[in-house]
Parts: C-alpha cells; structure tokens; sequence
C-alpha cells in the first residue's frame, strides 16, 4: 500500500511535470527538436551564446546583447528542455484548442468548405472586438494568401493558431 500512495504523491505533486501534459507526443517532439537546435553547443541549456549562434545561423549577425539578455530573461533560471516547454505553455495558454477555433469558424462556413472568403474575413477582422490593423491583415495575407477565388483556408490558420507552424511542410 505504501508504495501506491508514494507513486500518487510523485505523479501529482504539482512540480513542473505538469507541462508535458499541455500538449501531445507529437508536439512535445516537436519543442525538442527546436531545442535541440538552438542549443548549439549541446550542453542541454539554452544560453545567451547559444541563441547568438542561432540568430547567426539563420542569417541575423550583430544582435545586440541586451536583446539576448532580454530573451534569457524571460526564464526564471537556466532554460533547460523543462523550463523551454514551459515558457511556450505559459505564452500558449491563451489559445483554445484547435476544435473550438474551427467550430468558431465553422460558423462563417454555413456550406461547410473550410474556407471563408477574404474580404468576409478581412472585414470582420478590422470592424469588430479587437480590430486588426491594416500592418495585421497584410502580414496575415502574407501567411495565408487566399486562393484565386479569393476563399481563405481557416483549418490553416486554425492549425498554425494551435500549432505554431504551417501544415504544408509535414
């Protein structure tokens, strides 16, 4: 019996363990990959050094230093793979799951095509709640450009909103 209840304790005990049940399997090896590549020296942390290499690595040389500081700031101690996950939960968990955005969607889609048209989309998005600004709705058409007919694929957005990438690449 004691055994049992150590392993409840363990299992539960509220530590940082909660973050790997944020998100699925896929997703976990997904941050681990990013991880891995921005820990370029492989020492399992994730320092100042290691995101000047990967600002160099993708082509963006003279980062000024407070803007590193700034990022390693962010963390409240060594970023290790634990302490990476947690900082995109905490910057994730404002967003529903992918479900609840297509069904909001699915509301603008009475045909049910998984598009939308474009000025339909833009218009609601610059005229209602938190209005978008024209510099938002350009770089939005930029990251999902509608198709001929002018119709926007929002399972796209929605998985990019969830996901953080585009599906295309998978």
């Amino acid at each position: 019996m004691a055994p049992k209840k150590a392993k409840r304790r363990a299992v539960g005990d509220g530590g940082s363990s909660n973050v790997f049940s944020m998100f699925d399997q896929t997703q976990i090896q997904e941050f681990k990959e990013a991880f891995t590549v921005i820990d370029q020296n492989r020492d399992g942390i994730i320092d100042k050094e290691d995101l000047r290499d990967t600002f160099a690595a993708m082509g963006r040389l003279n980062v000024k230093n407070e803007e590193l500081d700034a990022m390693v700031k962010e963390a409240s101690g060594p970023i290790n793979f634990t302490v990476f996950l947690t900082m995109f939960g905490e910057k994730l968990k404002g967003a529903d799951p992918e479900d609840v955005i297509i069904g909001a969607f699915k509301v603008l889609d009475p045909e049910g095509k998984g598009t939308v048209k474009k000025q339909f989309l833009e218009e609601l998005l610059t005229t209602q709640c938190d209005r978008f600004t024209p510099e938002e709705i350009k770089n939005m058409w930029q990251a999902f450009p509608p198709d001929v007919a002018g119709n926007v694929d929002y399972k796209n957005i929605c998985y990019v909103i969830t996901h953080g990438e585009d599906k295309e690449g998978e």
